[in-house]
């Protein structure tokens, strides 16, 4: 994936800088002798210094021109505060590149309390820009973030928002905090299409499709992916293009097994529930079975029960037997006594 704190400065806020700073400083020029044509020269120098790779002798170059302008006056420059927090703000660019991070992310500061007291929206925009890309190339991701979100009111235009929620995206990413890189994506894939930039499409599209994939919503995800590579085809951006290939096989392999897990999942499921309708038949079979025995073995007790009282009024009728016998020969012994 492509890490876009870890590049340059991006060229579009190089040049809204320096055609903010150009405009504002030849509307004071007075005279041919103004030292606002040597610092608007100066800048240019620094900056195309600073693009074309030689960040020392941008930083040298932009060291000597704050050293002169240290010594000038509001007199002599106007919005000489401003001026000075921009050269801070070159410093710390060509201190990143020179891979000064501490010392970069000073400057860089400098130049923030310096729009902060003097009230400058734009310059304190672009130092809260440099700040964030300070932290999040060290890895302070919620730092970045922190810095960035404050930017969000100051960014004016859709190239510079597709960017910034870009960024903010990313380190979410980087946090695993899924949810909310899908959203900072979607911001940033809708601010491109408002700025009709297809790069910035591109990089939204990469990042709307990664967040999906570690959501798990593959079939969202193979969208993204498919409408980055269509626009790394309209840039002939052939290492991005294969790049998203790659990953976009490895979305619909993901889709692929989430599906086969679904399938298994909802075959387990069934027969589970078949597995409960039988243990229930059974459950019902064992109890009519029980039941039918009880009934069994009441009427046995029953049967029992009335050949008991048979043969205790068979016992009952041969005593009375006996008795009556007995008497009876009681009584004929009695008549022969008496005769």
């Amino acid at each position: 994936r492509t890490e876009f704190w870890r590049q340059q400065k991006p060229i579009y806020a190089r040049e809204r800088d320096r055609k903010i700073m150009q405009q504002k400083w030849k509307r004071d020029k007075n005279t041919p002798a103004d030292p606002s044509q040597y610092i608007v020269k100066s800048l240019e120098e620094i900056d195309q210094l600073l693009s074309s790779g030689k960040a020392e002798e941008s930083y040298k170059k932009a060291q000597l021109v704050l050293k002169k302008v240290e010594r000038w006056t509001s007199v002599d420059v106007h919005n000489r505060e401003e001026l000075t927090g921009s050269l801070h703000s070159c410093i710390g660019n060509a201190q990143m590149d020179m891979g000064q991070i501490e010392a970069a992310l000073q400057s860089h500061k400098k130049d923030l309390a310096i729009a902060e007291k003097y009230k400058l929206p734009e310059a304190k925009s672009r130092a809260l820009d440099n700040i964030g890309r300070v932290y999040a190339r060290i890895g302070k991701f919620s730092d970045a973030i922190k810095v960035w979100e404050e930017k969000i009111p100051l960014a004016s235009s859709s190239l510079e928002k597709t960017w910034l929620y870009h960024e903010i995206g990313r380190c979410y990413l980087e946090l695993e905090r899924t949810a909310e890189a899908k959203d900072y994506g979607e911001k940033s894939q809708q601010e491109a299409d408002a700025a009709e930039d297809i790069e910035w499409q591109l990089n939204a599209c990469v990042l709307l499709a990664q967040a999906e994939v570690k959501l798990k919503h593959y079939q969202s995800a193979i969208t993204s992916f498919e409408n980055a590579l269509e626009r790394a085809r309209l840039l002939h951006n052939k290492d991005a293009e294969q790049a998203i290939l790659t990953a976009l096989e490895d979305a619909r392999q993901g889709l692929e097994e989430q599906q086969e897990a679904d399938d298994s999942a909802h075959e387990n499921d069934k027969l589970m529930t078949e597995g409960n309708t039988a243990s229930k038949e059974e459950d019902v079979h064992a109890e009519s079975s029980e039941e039918d025995v009880h009934a069994e073995n009441s009427e046995e007790d029953v049967h029992a029960e009335s050949s008991e009282e048979d043969v205790h009024a068979e016992n009952s009728e041969e005593d009375v037997h006996a008795e009556s016998s007995e008497e009876d020969v009681h009584a004929e012994s009695s008549k022969e006594d008496e005769s």
